[in-house]
């Protein structure tokens, strides 16, 4: 945890530089909207408006919840860990999606209840306890996930990743996203509780009865984020908060998934407020904390689709339309080359 006080803020003159770039491009100012901006963010990341996605990843931080046993769900847990081995095998959803678009996918365990063969290892425990008892996790375990994060962001900047996507699998963790959020947007369980995949009405209630009573017994304290996490949330959501501290370490951009990454990455904005410049968003999911949670992180996502499967297929999507966005920006479809006077920008 140590390395986040190496956070520093985004390259301001590279930002600069990649405005300049696109209001030299032959069409009207900022017509390509959010994806100007978050071209231009991540020439700040990097440090350089020469932005480069050539090498990207997926990461899928798959952890087991103790709160599933309280019936918040339609499937067993042991679906985690069937889900996390074709992705380790290269089968599931985000897979085939992420195979259209040139990334390489991975699956890492910080919290299974089982080993999963193909898997990257960093499980701090064999799952959660369950929150509406008591506390999901212990602190240090809290922090041990993170850092597993913050480690799977190293490896990968290593390597020569650019950009990764956050993704999740661990059933039950619409619940314990749910119930962070709670505390972290200061709203009821009635606000936020979704139907995750798939709740009737009957088990919509069950699960905000839940999170009302893991708020309750739990006291979680508003102020301290890892004390929030520690008892109301996942290794999964802890693992993908590292994500999002490690791409602020290491200059590479991390893209919030849906609702369960986006309460990583808030809480991610709460240990360290300037690692908000270093995430993308991608979309709006279905659940009603989505949008409350990027709102609050001050982001704007291009992609409104209803999306809710979850895994990073929702955040996958938006590197093609960056692909798109960065061949207008790279191009030499300029004022210059063409002869055309360039718009002048009014405010």
């Amino acid at each position: 945890m140590e390395r986040i006080s190496r956070i520093v803020p985004v390259d301001k003159t590279a930002v600069s530089a990649a405005n300049e770039r696109w209001n030299s491009i032959a069409k009207p100012l900022g017509s390509l909207g959010l994806f100007e901006d978050q071209i231009a963010q991540i020439a700040g990341i990097i440090g350089s408006p020469d932005v480069d996605l050539s090498e990207r990843a997926a990461v899928v931080m798959c952890a087991d919840n103790g709160v599933v046993c309280e019936n918040v769900t339609q499937s067993p847990s042991g679906v985690t860990a069937i889900v996390a081995k074709a992705i380790a095998d290269g089968t599931s959803n985000i897979n085939i999606m992420a195979d259209c678009f040139n990334v390489r996918t991975v699956a890492v365990d910080v919290g299974m209840n089982s080993d999963v063969s193909g898997t990257i290892r960093k499980k701090t425990a064999y799952g959660t306890k369950n929150i509406a008892d008591g506390a999901a996790m212990t602190e240090e375990q809290v922090i041990a996930a993170i850092s597993a994060g913050i480690d799977v962001v190293r490896d990968l900047y290593k390597q020569g990743v650019k950009i990764i996507v956050s993704g999740e699998m661990g059933i039950g963790n619409t619940t314990t996203a749910a119930a962070v959020a709670c505390v972290m947007l200061d709203k009821t369980p009635e606000e936020i509780a979704g139907r995750g995949a798939g709740l009737s009405s009957e088990g919509l209630a069950r699960k905000i009865a839940v999170i009302n009573r893991a708020i309750k017994v739990n006291k979680p304290k508003r102020d301290n984020p890892i004390d929030v996490l520690s008892k109301l949330g996942g290794f999964d959501i802890a693992g993908m908060t590292g994500l999002f501290l490690g791409g602020a370490v290491y200059r590479v951009p991390v893209v919030i998934d849906g609702v369960i990454s986006a309460v990583s990455a808030a809480a991610a904005a709460e240990i360290c407020p300037l690692c908000r410049d270093y995430m993308l968003a991608s979309h709006i999911s279905e659940e009603p904390a989505a949008r409350l949670l990027l709102e609050k992180l001050g982001l704007k996502a291009p992609i409104s689709a209803e999306l809710r499967l979850g895994e990073g297929t929702g955040a996958v999507l938006l590197l093609p339309m960056l692909d798109a966005a960065l061949a207008v920006y790279n191009s030499s479809h300029s004022f210059e080359k063409l002869s055309i006077k360039q718009y002048t920008k009014f405010t």
